[in-house]
């Protein structure tokens, strides 16, 4: 069983913001999928489908974004999933916006939904997706990022969000170093 789950923070408030790219990428899977993320349990909003006999739940949190941790260890602990089974993905000032970057662990540079994460599984050792956003240091972090993504911006991001479908299935059938390998051009 794999668990696959996009951060961002819930409400029509924060739709189309920075923060919430890693929504936009799972309703993305989704939505290749034909499926649709309306079951709701355990603070998060999920879908289950059977791929090549094995479960997957695609999920997004449905507490805000500093919180995220909270929800996943709900699921993790539910449904027996072993960590290293679970993906995340989030965005990422410390990327131009546009581009994306798998890590198999690293620091949680600032993100409060990673900080999170790592409080309640006690490492920073799991599998991600970051999705640059880019980073404005005349603006307040918190704003930036909270902040709905202008057309041009949106465009670049638009481009990564349309190849998490073909992520997701090479995700199934590649070991994680060769996801790595294929999709962290340099």
């Amino acid at each position: 069983m794999k668990l696959i789950v996009g951060l961002g923070n819930i409400g029509k408030t924060y739709e189309h913001t920075r923060h919430n790219v890693g929504f936009m990428a799972i309703d993305e899977i989704a939505r290749h999928l034909n499926v649709s993320i309306n079951n709701k349990k355990m603070d998060g909003l999920y879908v289950d489908v059977m791929i090549k006999g094995e479960k997957i739940i695609l999920m997004k949190p449905q507490l805000f974004i500093n919180l995220s941790g909270d929800v996943i260890k709900k699921y993790v602990d539910f449904y027996k999933i072993n960590l290293d089974d679970v993906l995340i993905i989030h965005d990422d000032l410390d990327l131009e916006c546009g581009k994306m970057k798998l890590k198999y662990k690293g620091s949680s540079g600032g993100h409060n939904g990673l900080k999170n994460i790592e409080a309640n599984f006690h490492t920073n050792v799991y599998k991600r997706i970051k999705i640059g956003i880019s980073n404005n240091k005349n603006v307040d972090t918190k704003n930036y990022v909270l902040t709905k993504i202008p057309k041009i911006e949106q465009e670049k991001i638009d481009i990564i969000i349309n190849k998490m479908p073909q992520i997701f299935e090479d995700y199934m059938l590649l070991s994680f170093n060769n996801l790595m390998n294929k999709y962290n051009i340099k």
